[in-house]
């Protein structure tokens, strides 16, 4: 298990992540919500970890297939609810580069809704919380 651990910093929302693998963030929210927009938001994080991950995974898909995809570019928006209570709508466009014939195409577009981050974001999770120190 992989942890990650956050730090607010003296800037107001501003917030620096370290991942247990020595990776270092920052998340910040934008100015005009009193941020000073030093890094993505944490609704961009999300959606940015949606895109990497289902651009990785078509591309090993694709590699253990054997498939002439070259490459993959996803664009991901994510649409708030215009009134409180109304769930966020995440807009996925998915461009495939290669030589890939229509079949090929449909069942890469199967397994971007396999990858692990669409998984955890569209089936129900448990989050346990806990004060500690």
């Amino acid at each position: 298990m992989n942890t990650i651990t956050s730090v607010t910093k003296r800037e107001n929302y501003e917030t620096e992540v370290k991942s247990g693998s020595g990776h270092v963030l920052i998340i910040d929210e934008p100015e005009s919500i009193g941020g000073k927009n030093k890094g993505m938001s944490p609704d961009e994080h999300i959606i940015a970890a949606l895109a990497g991950c289902t651009s990785a995974t078509l591309k090993m898909y694709a590699q253990r297939k054997e498939w002439d995809l070259q490459g993959v570019r996803t664009d991901i928006r994510i649409i708030h609810g215009e009134k409180p209570g109304i769930l966020p709508t995440i807009e996925r466009d998915i461009v495939l580069v290669g030589n890939l014939d229509e079949e090929q195409k449909a069942r890469l577009l199967e397994i971007a809704n396999k990858c692990p981050i669409h998984k955890l974001l569209t089936h129900e999770i448990q989050i346990t919380s806990a004060l500690v120190g």
